[in-house]
């Protein structure tokens, strides 16, 4: 692993895409852990540039994310830009020999992801997909509850993610050539993700997508070109150990709004009980066995954060803060001079899955899942 951040106290952190996920999530994040500082931003917009630092306290700025990369005075990189610009700046990184954690998907398609994850390996430092709720209380502590036997054999996963999003432009995000498809890869891409955590590998899966919205309207009224991606996206998989998967999401279900949450259901079928982990409710999860329903069960307190943040779980809204224990997985990954979880190679197999169901749905037919190891 790359000793480029034990040259200097913190580790030193730019931020590359200034917008509303690195505002939210990124920049409080880095404010809470002692180990890192915020050292540079990089966007394409000039204005957003000059906002944020005021915002964030910043002075070094750049519109040009490979100089950033080829800057001695930085450490790591937080990727948060288009998809279509994830793996030129990955590239670059590895290059400049930059730990980065990079926003899912990670690319376009599995060849190209597997091209980043290559050339971060390779290079020697972290690589984190951002796979914002793997880091949620009651996610952790299914897997844990998975993990120990407690609920017998896995027999079943179940995924859903409804989100009651308004019908007008999600600008890049709605056009293939920059995101590369739209509910599946920005949403249902994360459940692919904790179900490979949870359950092991996919062999096979069967999968559908389908467009509603024409999208041909920004917010504030201007016409545009129509959405070419989905908003709604669903699969059936088979698992190598002979479990089953069943997932759905949709940007279009009315009457799921949750403060702006959404609903989030993901639940496991064992042998000898059923887990249920809810995005609105993290650190509460639901347990139930035969003869008994499902009924609510506080998170240990444990798994509600990782052990050494200061992080307080009593503070703030449960559905935001968790997301902060991201960037605290990067940091200790990188001052503990080991792999990040979730690394490059984790968003590379969910993006396999992700491209097969494209390719069962052109082909209708069920496509074999060949999953990436080290």
């Amino acid at each position: 692993m790359s000793n480029a951040s034990t040259t200097s106290k913190k580790v030193r952190v730019a931020i590359i895409g200034a917008g509303a996920v690195s505002d939210y999530h990124h920049v409080p994040a880095i404010r809470l852990d002692p180990r890192a500082e915020l050292v540079a931003v990089c966007d394409a917009d000039p204005n957003l540039l000059e906002r944020r630092k005021g915002d964030w306290g910043i002075t070094k700025v750049t519109t040009d994310p490979v100089a950033l990369c080829a800057d001695p005075e930085i450490d790591a990189v937080i990727i948060a830009t288009p998809n279509f610009t994830h793996s030129p700046i990955a590239l670059a990184a590895a290059a400049g020999k930059k730990h980065m954690m990079c926003e899912k998907p990670l690319g376009l398609n599995a060849g190209e992801v597997r091209e980043m994850y290559l050339a971060a390996r390779d290079a020697g430092v972290v690589h984190m997909t951002a796979f914002t709720y793997r880091f949620a209380p009651s996610m952790k502590y299914l897997r844990h509850l998975l993990k120990s036997g407690a609920l017998g054999t896995p027999r079943h996963f179940r995924s859903q993610r409804f989100l009651d999003w308004p019908e007008t432009s999600w600008g890049w995000r709605q056009y293939q050539d920059k995101a590369g498809a739209g509910d599946l890869y920005d949403m249902t891409i994360h459940r692919i993700d904790f179900a490979l955590d949870l359950m092991g590998p996919l062999t096979q899966v069967c999968g559908a997508v389908a467009r509603f919205a024409p999208r041909t309207t920004t917010p504030d009224g201007k016409s545009c070109p129509p959405s070419n991606v989905d908003d709604w996206s669903s699969l059936i998989g088979e698992f190598a150990s002979g479990a089953t998967g069943v997932w759905e999401g949709t940007t279009l279900a009315k009457g799921y709004g949750r403060d702006g949450f959404g609903h989030e259901w993901a639940e496991v079928n064992g042998s000898e009980g059923s887990a249920v982990y809810r995005l609105h409710e993290p650190n509460t999860i639901l347990l139930g066995k035969t003869g008994e329903d499902l009924a609510p069960v506080p998170v240990p307190a444990e798994f509600l954060k990782p052990s050494g943040s200061p992080r307080d779980p009593a503070q703030g809204k449960p559905a935001t803060v968790f997301r902060y224990d991201l960037v605290w997985e990067f940091i200790s990954a990188i001052v503990e001079q080991r792999s990040a979880v979730p690394s490059y190679l984790d968003g590379l197999n969910a993006q396999i899955v992700a491209d097969a169901v494209l390719e069962s749905y052109q082909q209708r037919r069920w496509i074999d899942t060949v999953l990436a190891d080290e």
